[in-house]
């Protein structure tokens, strides 16, 4: 059966959705009863028609819908682990500091628009290491031609000329001068980023111009904010220091910097508790649209499938608010409803034939 892609597309997305097992083009096809062949899925993966600007096109609308000046954007990088994947530009060694050591498998960068009960992915990127060299060891390693902080910035400069939000929000990783001062100077917007604790920092614009610098450890109570200026910023930040204890008990302390000076300790906080909204994102396209489960093998493939589980998302959240359930809790209806209808099959199966 001839089939658009964008039709094809749209099929493939919901398949995505509705399955719970590996993801391949022959499964979909007989999902299908074989009325869309499985090269027409290989086609459509190694076309370039599956890219970051078509997932744009999909979440726009949705995105102007619910855009205001109380959105956020929320920008961050995940590793998802492919240890039986051969390794190319896409699919490589990355380190993960969640596990802390080196991982294989592939790194993106989403950028998040959250407002109105809704986390909309207007972009990603992935960290392709196209670049071969060897260390001064001797070994062979790869490395990526264009960094993650450029990736931030092209996020950031796509979402600034197409929505409309107040504050970029990002962890420690991506809180580097260059990227506060892009979001302030060339975006006009303000940030509210995690800082690692030994970042120094100036009390008065007087120290900063002799030098005088302070590790952030010292320069804010918990609980309070302190104006200061960090080192190769012009401008003066807020310093927050948030100490909570996690699920287990245990005790952290989190360093927040914000470049907009109204802003109370409190206000402060509860704006970057939304960037747990990300963390929920990548979680759910783990395990609910199929992201990991694709046996294909090229780069083109593999991408286009990653951001077709994305798509995917897209359609999970947008029946999270007509269903008015959760992501794993709209799975859970379909296994159940999958599991009934297998039941009915294994019945009739078992039913002896009449003569």
């Amino acid at each position: 059966m001839k089939i658009s892609k964008p039709c094809l597309l749209d099929l493939y997305t919901d398949y995505l959705v509705a399955g719970f097992s590996k993801i391949t083009a022959t499964g979909f096809s007989s999902v299908l009863d074989n009325q869309v062949s499985h090269d027409q899925v290989t086609r459509l993966l190694n076309s370039g028609y599956i890219s970051s600007k078509r997932l744009w096109s999909m979440v726009r609308p949705m995105c102007e819908e619910i855009a205001d000046e109380n959105g956020v954007l929320i920008i961050d990088d995940s590793i998802e682990a492919k240890p039986y994947t051969d390794c190319n530009d896409l699919i490589c060694w990355h380190f993960d500091h969640t596990v802390n050591r080196s991982v294989k498998g592939v790194n993106f960068v989403t950028a998040i628009y959250d407002n109105w009960k809704m986390s909309l992915p207007t972009g990603v990127c992935f960290v392709e290491k196209d670049i071969t060299y060897t260390d001064k060891a001797g070994k062979t390693k790869k490395k990526s031609s264009v960094s993650k902080q450029e990736h931030f910035r092209t996020l950031v400069k796509h979402s600034t000329q197409h929505l409309r939000f107040r504050y970029v929000l990002a962890d420690s990783w991506f809180a580097c001068s260059d990227n506060m001062k892009y979001v302030v100077e060339d975006c006009g917007r303000d940030f509210i980023m995690s800082m690692k604790e030994n970042r120094k920092v100036a009390l008065t614009k007087e120290d900063k111009a002799n030098g005088k610098y302070i590790s952030i450890k010292e320069a804010v109570l918990e609980g309070c904010v302190q104006s200061v200026y960090v080192e190769q910023l012009d401008f003066p930040v807020l310093i927050a220091k948030q100490v909570f204890k996690d699920g287990n008990g245990v005790t952290g302390t989190l360093y927040l910097t914000c470049s907009d000076l109204s802003l109370s300790y409190e206000e402060i906080t509860t704006i970057y508790q939304r960037r747990w909204k990300v963390e929920e994102y990548h979680k759910s396209i783990k395990s609910n649209t199929g992201f990991p489960k694709s046996p294909t093998r090229t780069t083109m493939t593999q991408q286009s499938h990653f951001i077709a589980s994305i798509m995917a998302y897209v359609k999970l959240e947008r029946l999270k608010i007509r269903c008015s359930k959760n992501h794993f809790a709209l799975k859970a209806m379909m296994l159940v409803n999958a599991t009934k209808a297998a039941w009915i099959t294994m019945q009739n199966f078992s039913e002896p034939k009449a003569a």
